[in-house]
């Protein structure tokens, strides 16, 4: 359910945008990747914002209202082999301020996404979420995804 009373923006993720990128990532319990708001880490955050800006298949997002950032995802372009070439969009990094759920940003994010992957003929639109987030798994069956393959990591 959306509850904006506000246009929301979605656009590219600007540098002086980490900060408040990291902060969502940093009160995410759920994800466990140790994420830290501690500004001695903050050169590590501009450093993987540099490596993803100028990556040319990679683009980072961020949801705006009233000049706030309150919400940021991820997607990367993938052309692979099987399929002939078909090309497919992954999302990831998918946060909404916690202040800010319920109002229809996620959902928002994630068909900007869509249609941007749709805008540059991609055949598949996918993305992985954590076994834990089961109301993630809602909200993304919600707008249409199917859990169709299960996922395997190898920490290094």
């Amino acid at each position: 359910m959306s509850d904006l009373s506000n246009p929301l923006t979605i656009r590219p993720a600007r540098r002086e945008d980490v900060s408040a990128m990291v902060a969502m990532f940093a009160a995410d319990a759920l994800g466990g990747h140790g994420d830290t708001t501690d500004t001695e880490m903050l050169p590590l955050y501009q450093r993987a914002f540099d490596r993803i800006a100028a990556s040319p298949n990679d683009e980072l997002y961020v949801a705006e209202l009233d000049g706030e950032v309150v919400g940021t995802f991820q997607t990367t372009l993938i052309v692979s082999m099987p399929g002939r070439g078909a090309a497919t969009l992954r999302i990831e990094a998918v946060q909404t301020r916690q202040d800010m759920r319920g109002r229809g940003i996620g959902a928002s994010m994630i068909k900007y996404a869509i249609a941007r992957g749709a805008a540059a003929g991609v055949r598949t639109v996918y993305l992985t979420s954590n076994l834990k987030r089961t109301d993630a798994h809602r909200f993304y069956a919600r707008l249409g995804f199917e859990q169709s393959h299960a996922g395997f990591k190898l920490k290094l």
